[in-house]
């Protein structure tokens, strides 16, 4: 008997039932997402500066909630531009003015949810990614 007591507090001090805590890890988000690096594109003939956060796959049964994609300027604009997507649907952000050879930061920011609840806690933050334009 003394044996089954011995093994049961070993077991109990291992996994953590004793003594001090042991951190576990949740469970993964239920959805992936990318970042666009920040790039050019022309809107109505103008120059801007564009990325995309965009939801990729999800678990069984989940799906995404939101996507938030942002575009800065290093060392000049501290918030920057940014815009959100909803469900399946992906942020696309539009920077302008245009500013030739600065350096533009991309960060994004995506949360999914197990279907039929509220948005899962743990969002995905992506990036930052930076690029000279």
């Amino acid at each position: 008997m003394m044996r089954v007591v011995a093994a049961v507090g070993a077991a109990m001090v291992l996994t953590g039932l004793v003594g001090a805590g042991v951190a576990h890890a949740g469970p993964p988000p239920p959805c992936s997402f990318t970042l666009s690096p920040p790039q050019i594109v022309h809107v109505d003939g103008a120059p801007v500066v564009t990325a995309t956060m965009a939801p990729g796959a999800c678990g069984f049964p989940a799906d995404p909630y939101s996507s938030v994609a942002c575009v800065r300027i290093l060392g000049v604009d501290s918030a920057g531009q940014c815009s959100q997507g909803r469900g399946a649907q992906p942020a696309q952000v539009f920077y302008a003015p245009y500013r030739p050879g600065a350096v533009y930061e991309s960060t994004g920011r995506g949360c999914g949810r197990w279907s039929g609840n509220l948005p899962a806690p743990d969002c995905q933050l992506l990036g930052p990614f930076a690029a000279t334009l």
